[in-house]
């Protein structure tokens, strides 16, 4: 059964649970057939949902009456990631998409993985493909055994009928299409046009589901080690090694925002009241700089946490002080670093990549507040995951702001102030762009809409997706080239 054992066992003698080889082949076929590789869509989330529940079910059909394995926090990581792959169904967006992917991929592994085990959490992020790899002997081992036990029920029942059905589909599917036109519009519309790219496909997209829920399989039968509290760790012998530098760092960055506290929070007035071309630069240089310095001191507070003794309460006292007003200090070159960035952007317009360079000091900025949290019991162990958790959670409220949206609403807005309107880079936004689009008067909106809503192609029931759908139903104009601007990004 796939129960905690005391210390981390091999493959070679953890036994392979019936119930795993059924539920791996079940998600990889849903898997193969389901998922779009091409765009969002309802498939994703139907694949995912399906490996989920392969595992789900595998882990409690080999665990029986035993304790389970999936708690309260497993459930919140499996939640996370299939609302990350959900976003697929209402957001067109190929860059959102694959962010939310890789993130629902992350959350998956953690609600895999359960309690903080011994290793770093960049073996927790990981852990399912790194599994999946190390499952392979495991499943090869299992299936040989199973071919040696005479008179063993677990083949016959499970590969002869998936076998057998899937010859019939084979024989009678292709003989009931022809026969009729209607049944024939309907097998269409389910099975894609059947080449070798296609077969290539699903056998890729059912190998890798496969291997995804016997990785998971395998951690829950050999997890790594749990860790109970705080692991034991090689600390500074002296309070001044790591004293000395975060106090300069805090003296440091206080004279920075004492001296430059009117520039800092000067905002659109500081900028505008310039004019010229040095402002703008000075305000992009200067929250990339804030922001390279955030990123810095994250990291040197992370070593802190690590590194600084906490055997005394002096020691514990120095580093709730310095820690708690760095990471003050902090947010304010966060909060500081936002303000330059929407200052630019109030003056040259809204980007795609000024908009995920906010919400990375956003997620910072909330990092350093998790780290105030835990300088009350100065412990940090679950900082590692809640940071990972937080990033989920952007992604998804990204994701409801509809970034695209968002984008061309903010730079249309522009448009009654007077600014010119870059048709050109709102032209090259998914289905999204489109409610925001509609906002526009002649010819501009066409010159949008007309390249977004023309470049949609038709959709089948795996890339299922509300933006695009919407899209289709919009009426657009030819537009003439000399209406359409062009604007250089800044």
């Amino acid at each position: 059964m796939l129960l905690r054992p005391v210390t981390p066992p091999k493959s070679s003698i953890v036994p392979l649970p019936g119930s795993v080889l059924p539920a791996a082949v079940a998600a990889g076929l849903v898997t193969a057939v389901a998922l779009p590789l091409d765009r969002p869509g309802v498939g994703w989330f139907i694949a995912g949902l399906a490996v989920a529940l392969a595992v789900y079910f595998a882990d409690k059909r080999a665990r029986g009456d035993a304790e389970p394995h999936f708690g309260l926090a497993a459930a919140l990581w499996a939640a996370a990631a299939l609302g990350l792959l959900a976003v697929g169904m209402v957001r067109a967006s190929l860059w959102l998409h694959v962010l939310c992917v890789l993130a629902a991929c992350v959350a998956g592994s953690l609600a895999v993985v359960g309690k903080r085990n011994m290793n770093t959490i960049f073996y927790d992020v990981f852990a399912v493909p790194i599994e999946a790899m190390l499952s392979i002997p495991w499943i090869g081992r299992g299936l040989v055994k199973l071919g040696k036990q005479p008179g063993n029920r677990t083949r016959p029942r499970f590969l002869v009928p998936v076998l057998v059905s899937a010859v019939v589909l084979l024989v009678f599917v292709p003989l009931l299409r022809g026969a009729d036109a209607a049944f024939a519009n309907v097998v269409d519309a389910v099975i894609p046009d059947l080449n070798p790219g296609t077969f290539l496909r699903w056998g890729f997209l059912f190998v890798v589901a496969t291997l995804a829920v016997t990785g998971a399989c395998y951690l829950l039968a050999a997890p790594p080690l749990p860790a109970a509290g705080e692991a034991p760790r090689k600390r500074l012998a002296h309070r001044l090694e790591w004293a000395l530098p975060l106090g300069v760092l805090v003296f440091l960055f206080a004279s920075f925002v004492a001296v430059r506290l009117v520039v800092l929070f000067g905002g659109t007035e500081y900028v505008l009241a310039t004019g010229n071309l040095t402002s703008a630069e000075y305000a992009r240089s200067g929250f990339w700089q804030l922001s390279a310095i955030t990123v810095l001191t994250l990291l040197l507070v992370a070593a802190a946490l690590r590194w600084a003794p906490k055997s005394s309460a002096a020691d514990r006292g120095w580093q709730r002080g310095l820690l708690g007003v760095l990471s003050v200090l902090s947010l304010v070159l966060v909060a500081s670093a936002l303000s330059r960035m929407w200052t630019y952007q109030q003056a040259y317009g809204f980007t795609v990549l000024r908009l995920l360079v906010e919400v990375c000091e956003l997620w910072i900025g909330l990092i350093f507040l998790l780290v105030l949290a835990s300088l009350i019991p100065l412990r940090s162990a679950w900082l590692p995951r809640a940071a990972i958790g937080a990033a989920a959670a952007a992604l998804l409220a990204l994701a409801v702001l509809d970034p695209e949206r968002f984008i061309a609403d903010r730079n249309i807005d522009r448009v009654a102030d007077g600014k010119s309107l870059d048709t050109g880079y709102l032209a090259g936004f998914s289905a999204d762009v489109v409610p925001a689009a509609e906002r526009l008067p002649e010819p501009l909106r066409s010159c949008v809409l007309r390249p977004v809503v023309m470049g949609i192609s038709e959709d089948d029931w795996r890339e299922g997706n509300l933006s695009r759908s919407l899209a289709r139903q919009t009426p657009v104009a030819a537009a003439s080239g000399a209406a359409c601007s062009y604007t250089p990004r800044r």
